[in-house]
């Protein structure tokens, strides 16, 4: 028997299993978007500034699909501008920032502060990242509504969200 031939025999078996487990693997947090009644949660991921770490931040949107989100994510470097008017042209009901620079403290004011600028302040803002606890305390009183910190379980994220973040859109 041809080599090519034992190959396909022994591999077509296992392709066969591959292609059968992502439908029968589902996360635990995908469940309760199956079953809601509300409308679908749309969400900007986005990467502000020079920071160039974007694994956390395709992972978060990953999460948020899996989870039923519909989900933009912008990529790396973008400017709070350019978040922004993201955000208000897609209709977003959350901004998501992944801010790993040490910049947390300018660019989500910023961020915030566009919106207002633009009338979009009931786009709700949260994110994630290296910030120290001391600068979590006056971004939340900046009116970012959570930071969540490395460590923190895909599962805390996405029940935080369906506890917190509320559609603008009435579906």
């Amino acid at each position: 028997m041809p080599r090519s031939a034992r190959s396909a025999r022994r591999w077509s078996p296992c392709s066969a299993r591959i292609r059968k487990r992502p439908s029968s693997r589902r996360h635990p947090w995908s469940e309760r978007a199956a079953v809601s009644e509300q409308p679908k949660l749309r969400f900007l991921v986005g990467k502000v500034g020079l920071d160039g770490h974007d694994r956390g931040a395709k992972i978060i949107a990953r999460a948020f699909r899996d989870a039923g989100f519909e989900v933009i994510y912008t990529g790396l470097h973008q400017t709070a501008e350019m978040v922004v008017n993201t955000a208000i042209q897609e209709d977003v009901d959350a901004i998501s920032l992944s801010i790993l620079s040490g910049a947390h403290n300018h660019l989500f004011p910023k961020v915030i502060e566009l919106l207002k600028a633009k009338g979009a302040e009931d786009i709700q803002v949260f994110g994630g990242g290296i910030v120290p606890d001391e600068d979590i305390v006056t971004l939340k009183e900046a009116g970012v509504l959570e930071i969540f910190t490395p460590g923190s379980s895909m599962k805390q994220i996405i029940e935080w969200v369906h506890a917190n973040i509320h559609s603008r859109r009435s579906d």
